[in-house]
């Protein structure tokens, strides 16, 4: 299909032709001018991208400087991404910025993958493809406390010349939590799904509550009408996301566990290394953080009239498995045909933040 290409930056909001780097700098003009959103304020929405179709968003880069304040390790929950396709009256994507980019404890971590890479630190890079048939609208909200003094952002796309498949499937993305989740009651990744389309992702942030291994719990696909038992059902949690044995490994005799990621798969957060040392925790008044991947881009959950999407809550220790209760934050991504069942309503700022 024809296209051209085109990008929004700061200095060029509205991606037109011929339009880009034209700021002037105290080094003259075009010289840097505007390189930022500036002093962003508390409650307030901007668009970051409102773009006219039929194209497809092939890339995006986001920076936020965050040292505001005591509280700036929150920012990257308490900023909220929000994308619209073709005009509709809820969003498609819900997510906090963080965890969009897989990173949802504040501090972010490096990490390469195929559709989302964060390098060297805070450096947001998503390659997800979202196409929109006539319109596309990408709005960032501030909740945090204070104004963001500069965030900076880049969102390439392609313009196509002839109108997308009536088939085509929108991305999507959505965000949920549960800060305490309940015994032998499955925790929720994603439901109330209902269309044709496929599942493409998750990303899980976990804090621990209890002692013990945490991830014995089973991945389940409830796929196209699943009664009490699902289609797909994995066989533990740190097995869903590639790794085995608990993500194990073994130095001069000491037990700890290693954190990896690849194109598809990855466990890249881990805020504490090693429980002998408590001068080398991460936060050692915090509940140990674990943040991990999974891509289902070769292999694809595909549904052809809804998807609902649960983690098992298990852990063991010696004398067996036991039902525990953690602290579970999930994004879930995948595409779908329009229109998308309206998503659960987001929890304020304060409800997001790691405990």
């Amino acid at each position: 299909m024809p296209f051209v290409s085109r990008s929004i930056t700061a200095e060029n909001p509205d991606g037109a032709k011929g339009k880009g780097g034209r700021a002037s700098s105290e080094l003259g003009p075009s010289r840097k001018g505007a390189p930022c959103l500036k002093n962003i304020a508390s409650g307030a929405s901007v668009n970051l991208a409102d773009i006219s179709g039929p194209g497809c968003i092939t890339h995006l880069w986001f920076t936020v400087n965050s040292k505001t304040d005591s509280a700036h390790h929150f920012v990257l929950r308490d900023l909220l991404l929000r994308f619209y396709w073709d005009d509709e009256a809820t969003p498609s994507v819900e997510c906090p910025l963080g965890d969009f980019f897989c990173n949802g404890f504040g501090a972010t971590c490096a990490f390469s993958s195929f559709p989302v890479v964060v390098a060297p630190n805070r450096g947001l890079n998503c390659y997800w493809r979202m196409p929109f048939a006539r319109h596309a609208r990408i709005e960032l909200v501030n909740q945090h406390e204070n104004p963001i003094p500069d965030f900076f952002y880049q969102v390439d796309y392609v313009l196509y010349d002839d109108p997308l498949p009536a088939d085509t499937v929108y991305f999507h993305a959505q965000w949920r939590r549960q800060a305490i989740t309940e015994k032998q009651s499955d925790y929720v990744i994603l439901d109330n799904v209902n269309g044709s389309g496929h599942y493409v992702g998750t990303y899980l942030a976990l804090a621990s509550l209890e002692r013990g291994w945490w991830g014995e719990g089973e991945m389940k696909f409830y796929i196209d009408d699943d009664g009490e038992y699902p289609t797909i059902c994995g066989t533990g949690t740190e097995d869903y996301f590639g790794g085995a044995w608990s993500f194990m490994d073994q130095d001069r005799k000491e037990t700890f566990e290693r954190n990896y990621t690849a194109p598809f798969i990855g466990y890249p957060y881990y805020s504490r290394h090693d429980p002998l040392e408590p001068s080398l925790y991460h936060n050692d008044d915090m509940n140990p953080e674990r943040g991990m991947y999974r891509w289902h881009i070769p292999d694809p959950i595909v549904f052809r009239k809804n998807l609902r999407v649960t983690l098992q809550q298990i852990g063991s220790r010696e004398g067996g498995n036991f039902e525990r209760q953690d602290d579970i934050s999930s994004v879930a991504y995948w595409y779908q045909c329009e229109p998308h069942t309206v998503f659960p309503p987001m929890v304020s700022a304060d409800e997001r933040r790691p405990r």
